[in-house]
């Protein structure tokens, strides 16, 4: 065929270092930046027969969100903007993994094995973030692209879940919305200005917000969508890329793992601030105390507020629909509890991984998922909406389930239901504290965090640690959850699980309870369990006080 003619030619112009082998994981592919560059040609070879089969336009998204700067790495997009489905991950790696002269037959094996017509027109979106090395890398893609015949596009700069939301938009023929940046500006921002309209008389102290841009494409993006919101939002930017590095000492994961404010962001006690990661997928919010205490607002904290204000919205508007938060078994306890019982609302527990938490929310009416880590956003069923819209627009509706029906339209417009999304998560949480004018601090106090330690145990080989439960329970090896289970009995409102790392030979511990330091104690004594029955390496785990 003419079409391998030219990928054989193209490919050696993106040749693989021979030995290297890479896993596409629920991250994609992440690595240095230098060992990318014939992952990047084949992921856009497979984004184009991904195409063909789907008779969709796919995405590939060029980014390696919160890794240091030096690093890069691609995700695929599928139809509706979600992330390809796990058999085409092992298809990612089959095809990254082939050495030089097996790439063609590796091509020809993914292309019979799901008989794709070759002949189909195929469409790819390209995204990059502001990494040194996303230019030629996100080039070597389109190389891909045009070497098995697809069609580009290529957005250039934009935020990981602003591609998601472009695959979305033109895949559903702009009925999700139009497949422009300025588009995704407009339809959030409007849906912003239309919800902070039922907020009364906000002072500018109140509009303030302080971003933390982690010297990424999150902070181009806020900058360029500030005109949008007609002075309804007033955004401090920090870490605005003009002169730190990516993600380091500053961003999403930063300031939730090291529980501090990032560098070069002025904080004045009490005041909202709010931290992106790379690529804009992640928030977290945070203030410090008076006494210059920090507080932080994780992912728990954000679902809590979201499903909350829909919950009430529902009961306004006098909608029976189900709905439900879904959360990992690193989800705070407190958190748990209030949802389930003070607020009622239905918590499910899946597996680590985004993928395994939007599975989940799409099984009820309304489902608000976020990890700790601040990665979440709400999916709506398609019933849901509809129901909503037909109560907005029913002129015998009374007033006030008209006007919940209307802030519920407005928020489904204000949410990228395709991915986790700062962007449009930091919109909904400001129309959410506006409404219910609410000061960060007395959203803090809707419950208190156990405090909790997590640690990591190196052990030989992490596949001896098997796990039930959505990870909550070990299998295997036998006696370690009998161990945990004893352990935990000693300390008040505890819990512990161990589950072993996606991408390396550690275990990590989790454990919360009534102090810091049963918490810590707990945590100390669940690793030397894990250390003692699960082939632990190296030294024993020291107490941490």
């Amino acid at each position: 065929m003419a079409q391998f003619h030219e990928v054989s030619k193209q490919s050696s112009l993106h040749p693989k270092p021979a030995g290297l082998d890479l896993q596409y994981g629920t991250a994609g592919f992440r690595t240095n930046a230098k060992q990318l560059d014939h992952i990047m040609f084949r992921m856009g070879l497979l984004a184009t027969i991904r195409s063909k089969k789907t008779k969709a336009t796919i995405g590939v998204m060029v980014t390696a969100s919160h890794n240091p700067e030096e690093d890069n790495g691609v995700k695929l997009v599928d139809p509706m903007g979600e992330m390809v489905t796990p058999t085409w991950e092992g298809y990612a790696t089959q095809l990254a993994n082939a050495e030089q002269e097996g790439l063609l037959t590796a091509l020809r094996d993914i292309i019979e094995k799901e008989a794709v017509n070759m002949s189909q027109e195929a469409g790819v979106f390209v995204g990059k973030d502001t990494r040194s090395s996303s230019s030629s890398l996100s080039q070597a893609v389109i190389d891909g692209v045009s070497a098995l015949g697809g069609h580009c596009k290529d957005y250039g700069l934009v935020t990981t879940p602003q591609l998601h939301y472009m695959v979305c938009c033109h895949n559903t023929q702009g009925k999700y919305g139009e497949a422009t940046v300025e588009g995704y500006y407009n339809k959030l921002c409007q849906a912003f200005i239309q919800l902070t309209k039922n907020a009364s008389n906000r002072t500018d102290d109140q509009k303030h917000l302080s971003v933390d841009g982690a010297n990424g494409i999150g902070a181009l993006k806020v900058r360029e969508m500030e005109r949008h919101l007609k002075q309804e939002l007033k955004i401090s930017l920090f870490n605005d890329g003009s002169k730190g590095k990516l993600n380091h000492h500053c961003g999403a994961d930063f300031v939730k793992v090291q529980q501090k404010p990032p560098t070069g962001i002025k904080l004045n006690p009490g005041e909202r601030c709010c931290s992106f990661d790379g690529d804009a997928d992640r928030i977290v919010y945070y203030y410090t105390g008076s006494e210059g205490h920090f507080h932080l607002l994780d992912g728990d904290k954000i679902a809590t507020l979201i499903s909350t204000f829909l919950k009430e919205l529902l009961t306004q508007a006098g909608l029976h629909l189900k709905i439900a938060v879904v959360q990992t078994a690193y989800a705070n306890g407190s958190s748990t509890h209030y949802l389930e019982d003070i607020m009622k609302v239905i918590v499910r527990c899946t597996k680590t991984g985004v993928k395994h938490l939007h599975h989940a929310a799409q099984q009820f009416d309304i489902g608000v998922y976020f990890e700790a880590n601040g990665h979440g956003t709400v999916l709506f069923s398609k019933a849901a909406e509809e129901k909503i819209q037909h109560l907005a627009e029913d002129p015998n509706t009374d007033d006030s389930r008209k006007r919940a029906a209307l802030l519920l339209q407005n928020t489904i417009n204000v949410i990228n239901q395709t991915v986790g999304d700062a962007l449009s998560d930091m919109l909904l949480i400001e129309a959410i504290l506006a409404i219910k004018d609410l000061t960060i601090q007395q959203w803090d106090a809707i419950y208190t965090d156990l405090p909790n330690r997590q640690l990591k145990v190196k052990v030989a080989d992490r596949r001896v640690i098997d796990t039930t439960d959505a990870e909550r329970r070990a299998v295997s090896p036998a006696g370690l959850q009998e161990a945990i289970d004893s352990l935990v009995k000693k300390y008040r409102q505890a819990r512990s699980f161990v589950r072993p790392s996606g991408t390396e030979d550690v275990v990590r511990v989790y454990a919360e309870a009534e102090t810091q330091e049963s918490a810590d104690t707990l945590a100390h004594e669940v690793s030397l369990a894990v250390y003692r029955l699960a082939g632990g390496v190296g030294d024993e785990p020291k107490p941490l006080h």
